[in-house]
């Protein structure tokens, strides 16, 4: 035990600092496909003329297939016996196969239709999220299974989620480099060069954890038993039904789909109001709110969370990060001001607590999940969790773009107004921006009070677990 009563990390479970790194640039990854994928789509509507609806439904139509893929991949990934573990034949595979795909999404013939664009992406996204599924579940399972320590699993995720902000680091600034005219003729030549850019980064670092890292329950788990269709769908109902699961699960797609809504409209707001309908202009400050926000993640948010979730436990820990994104979000509707465009930059420190408090916590404590789990029903199934949780994050972001874009057509935006949209539309936009991330991430804390498991029940089943694989 420790001096404030916590129980003390075992020499055994401390996951060595090369170890989190390598795990860490798994989760850089997995955040630049997710930013590149949903954040690219922009180029559609600004580049291309499409309809903001039906760049919403691209965004949010091939991510549902994930509801599918996703628990497929994990229940696979669970019963696949090989000398290579359960995980890294997946990421490496997978790291290849998403990289290439994503490349080539983007190198589409010009001169077509509207509809012909939107058919081309939707097939293509589909195909492009099965290969992306292929890495990021089984690299999410193997997180899980690093360490059984209740506290280095926060440590672990800390580590992770601090490397994977570089991708966040770059994405504000995707649409000012397709926008370089310096460099390319228009936005849809820069999409293709970032396309290809993202697909080499994905191949050159994903692969990388496969190869690197090791499984600790690769020889020790048990198959969670059966086959075929009857067994995956008991292993989905199994883990859909677990409460504890079910809160961390509801809590997530709040305060992620909240914030991934305002990030798109957040860029309409920079653009036709602070900046008065000049892109350019707009997306400068979209990218220098989005370096701010990643600075203060890294250096405040993430360590600061870290510390509380070691302290006060994960709970409360996240009770202070997202109150105080809360706060952020209501900060925008007096920081973006075409008074002063450089308070625009001010929020983003407060509500960079939301995902930088969320993907430090949540992953740790559904690790504790799984453990609670093994305990009645006697199988390892980290695969199946993670696929159902971050496709609770999918379906966030896909949800958010798809009622982004039609709640942006609800507003009155019209593109080709340009900088003379309606006054009402402003408003509209603003508020949306403003309020309901804010509200949204309330009721997420609601959910996490009522998340039942702590450091003392957590090192009570641990206790279980060990004794139950000795006995074995």
């Amino acid at each position: 035990m420790t001096d404030s009563g916590q129980q003390a990390t075992l020499p055994a479970d401390r996951v060595p600092r090369a170890h989190k790194v390598l795990y860490g640039i798994g989760g850089f990854v997995n955040n630049t496909l997710a930013a590149a994928s949903g954040g690219m789509l922009i180029v559609l509507n600004l580049g291309l003329g499409m309809n903001p609806a039906l760049v919403g439904l691209l965004g949010s139509l091939p991510r549902l297939t994930d509801a599918i893929t996703d628990p497929i991949m994990g229940h696979v990934s669970d019963r696949t016996r090989s000398r290579w573990g359960r995980r890294r034949p997946y990421l490496f595979a997978g790291a290849i196969a998403a990289g290439v795909i994503f490349a080539l999404l983007w190198q589409f013939p010009g001169g077509q239709s509207e509809g012909f664009y939107y058919w081309w992406f939707l097939v293509g996204l589909i195909v492009f999220f099965m290969a992306y599924t292929v890495f990021a579940t089984p690299w999410v399972a193997l997180g899980y299974e690093l360490t059984p320590d209740f506290h280095e699993r926060t440590r672990l995720m800390a580590v992770q989620n601090w490397i994977s902000q570089f991708a966040y680091i770059l994405a504000p600034w995707y649409l000012a480099f397709m926008y370089n005219e310096r460099i390319f003729s228009d936005v849809v030549a820069g999409a293709r060069w970032l396309a290809i850019l993202v697909g080499v980064a994905t191949i050159g670092f994903g692969v990388l954890p496969a190869i690197f890292l090791r499984e600790r329950f690769k020889d020790t788990a048990k198959d969670p038993g059966g086959g075929g269709v009857g067994a995956f769908v008991r292993g989905v109902l199994a883990t859909v039904k677990f409460k504890p699961f079910l809160l961390l699960c509801l809590a997530t797609f709040l305060v992620f789909n909240g914030f991934i809504m305002i990030a798109a409209f957040q860029t309409y707001v920079l653009i036709y109001y602070v900046a008065g309908g000049d892109q350019t202009a707009g997306a400068y400050w979209a990218g220098w709110s989005g370096t701010v926000g990643v600075i203060a993640t890294m250096a405040f948010v993430i360590p600061l969370v870290n510390r509380l979730g070691t302290s006060i436990g994960k709970r409360g820990a996240f009770f202070v990060a997202t109150g105080i994104a809360v706060v952020g979000y209501c900060m925008k509707w007096f920081c973006l001001t075409p008074a002063a465009p450089w308070l625009s930059l001010l929020p983003a420190p407060f509500m960079a607590f939301a995902l930088g408090g969320l993907f430090t916590l949540m992953p740790s404590m559904v690790a504790d999940v799984v453990d609670v789990d093994e305990v009645s029903t006697h199988s390892r199934r980290e695969g199946m969790f993670g696929s159902i949780f971050w496709w609770v994050v999918k379906l966030g972001q896909a949800l958010a773009l798809a009622l982004g874009g039609f709640m942006l057509n609800w507003t009155g935006f019209d593109v080709d107004l340009g900088s003379g949209q309606l006054e009402s539309a402003i408003t509209y936009m603003r508020a949306l921006d403003a309020f309901v991330p804010a509200v949204f991430s309330a009721i997420a804390i609601w959910a996490v009070w009522k998340y039942p498991i702590t450091e003392k029940t957590a090192g009570a089943t641990r206790a279980i677990l060990e004794a139950r694989r000795g006995a074995a």
